[in-house]
């Protein structure tokens, strides 16, 4: 599950790189009734995502130009020179250097040797998100991977990530759980699963990590991503054992996938 009690490589924080961070914030206002304020003058046009009140992620111009629009996943890190150190001797790359946002933290951009982009997060005085496991709020991370075994090896390396692969049902591939090292099954946060690229057509192919947004009725907030003017890919459907799901994206194709989890599981 996801926490708010973060070690090496757990999600940290989620953050949507956008053209048009006000049109974003209306967008998710619309579908997962998010507030938004702004972060404080010093970060600029950064706007804070609250769902009741606790920071969950934020929305902000996009880093550099070849960031896609999308949502990036932040992982915990210790040390994050060591940790971008690590990224690079694993086959991926730096995209942005360790850059330090004054006294609330310091963050660095990667991507895998799939392409796969994400962020380091190494905190100071800011905590990150405050809520977790809860309807409109974070409750999973997935890697969209055209190589689940080059994956493995890169996030083993360099968070330590334990992974378990389960079989999935009709023979239909293998779907690979992941959680921080040291950590029980209590503390499985997401997984990666191999595709072939044309399965990856927003991403041209590369790889791409997607959060999993808990809703308490996906098939209402499939209608509500749509009406809002973004798109559902594949469902809503049930998943067995995991609950009903639907992969959607917003009106600039950030990608997103919404679960509603089993009855007694919510």
């Amino acid at each position: 599950m996801m926490t708010t009690d973060y070690v090496e490589g757990s999600p940290r924080w989620i953050e949507l790189g956008s053209d048009t961070p006000g049109s974003s914030a209306d967008f998710y206002k619309r579908v997962f009734r998010w507030e938004t304020d702004y972060a404080g003058s010093r970060l600029g046009d950064y706007l804070l995502i609250r769902s009741e009140g606790a920071d969950v992620g934020g929305i902000g111009p996009r880093i550099v130009d070849d960031e896609p629009p999308s949502w990036t996943m932040y992982f915990h890190v210790e040390d994050i020179e060591e940790s971008s150190r690590r990224v690079q001797g694993l086959g991926g790359t730096l995209q942005v250097e360790p850059t330090e946002l004054f006294e609330l933290g310091t963050l660095a951009h990667a991507t895998d040797p799939q392409g796969g982009w994400f962020g380091l997060w190494q905190p100071g005085t800011y905590g990150s998100m405050e809520a977790t496991d809860r309807p409109d709020t974070l409750c999973g991370a997935e890697l969209w991977t055209s190589s689940a075994s080059g994956a493995k090896d890169f996030y083993r390396g360099l968070f330590g990530w334990q992974c378990d692969d389960i079989a999935l049902p009709g023979g239909e591939g293998t779907y690979t759980t992941l959680r921080p090292a040291g950590m029980g099954e209590d503390r499985y946060f997401g997984g990666l699963m191999e595709m072939t690229p044309q399965w990856l057509p927003q991403t041209e192919g590369t790889a791409q990590w997607r959060p999993v947004f808990q809703v308490a009725d996906c098939d209402a907030t499939a209608a509500a991503v749509r009406d809002a003017g973004g798109r559902v890919y594949m469902g809503p459907e049930d998943a067995p054992g995991v609950g009903r799901l639907a992969v959607c994206s917003d009106q600039s194709t950030a990608g997103f996938v919404v679960l509603e989890l089993p009855k007694g599981r919510a």
